[in-house]
């Protein structure tokens, strides 16, 4: 039987590039987005392309009976789900005194709570069988003061941590995977055209590379990934910045 992977955020972005790279290896997929139709169309050309299952699941997250099919199909002991890609998510400006404080209920939900109830939700099936990995999709932003977004994605890399440490030696790992600044619908989605981010092209990454770096680690074991070398110089930097020169390190960009 071939393994699937279960991937929220899936319609576009590096949740779409997840499901095509582990098609590509040969796993069926659940995916996971409120854009039925653009679920449909990804899918459609995985199974022609890849000749892999593919079940797709409409559903907003935030929604708690929406978000429970997803909980009970990653809980299925039936249909196993071998690996989860926690990926949904959404940014907000920096300027969180401005921002809608509901937005940002909802953007804390969605990163933090959500992924800690799917994690949940699939860590008693994995444990049972003996094996399964998660991969949380987090941000460099963990390790460098960026607003709100900064401060979520910093849980995710604690909890990934904590979890990996905990639940490995029993055959399950959980990885936070903390790109930079990739290219993606995530900016066009907080509404910036390309070239208005404000951050030069060398720090730049291709979606492809990062999901396939983050594969290769997540399949190591490892409880955090950095794709790229220069986002790893930039995060041990981070580490010795004063807090005031950190804070001006995560204004870059918008």
């Amino acid at each position: 039987m071939a393994k699937t992977a279960l991937i929220t955020g899936a319609s576009s972005g590096l949740g779409a590039e997840y499901a095509r790279q582990l098609a590509a290896k040969g796993a069926d997929l659940v995916l996971v987005a409120r854009d039925r139709d653009a679920l449909e169309h990804l899918a459609k050309g995985l199974r022609s392309t890849f000749g892999v299952e593919v079940d797709v699941l409409a559903a907003d997250l935030l929604k708690p009976r929406q978000r429970a099919r997803v909980e009970a199909r990653i809980a299925d002991e039936r249909l196993p789900i071998e690996i989860l890609v926690n990926n949904a998510g959404f940014g907000l400006p920096l300027a969180f005194e401005r921002n809608d404080i509901d937005d940002e209920v909802r953007h804390l939900r969605l990163h933090v709570e959500v992924s800690m109830r799917l994690t949940h939700a699939a860590l008693g099936a994995m444990l049972a069988r003996g094996h399964g990995r998660i991969i949380n999709v987090a941000s460099v932003a963990a390790f460098i003061p960026r607003s709100t977004y900064g401060a979520c994605k910093g849980w995710l890399v604690s909890f990934s941590r904590w979890a990996n440490g905990r639940y490995a030696a029993r055959g399950v790992t959980v990885t936070a995977v903390c790109p930079g600044y990739t290219h993606t619908s995530f900016h066009e989605r907080m509404g910036l055209a390309q070239g208005q981010e404000g951050i030069p092209d060398a720090m730049w990454l291709d979606a492809r590379e990062v999901v396939a770096a983050s594969l290769r680690d997540a399949a190591r074991g490892a409880a955090v990934s950095i794709p790229s070398l220069r986002y790893k110089a930039l995060v041990a930097l981070a580490r010795f910045a004063p807090p005031s020169l950190a804070a001006r390190m995560g204004e870059r960009g918008r």
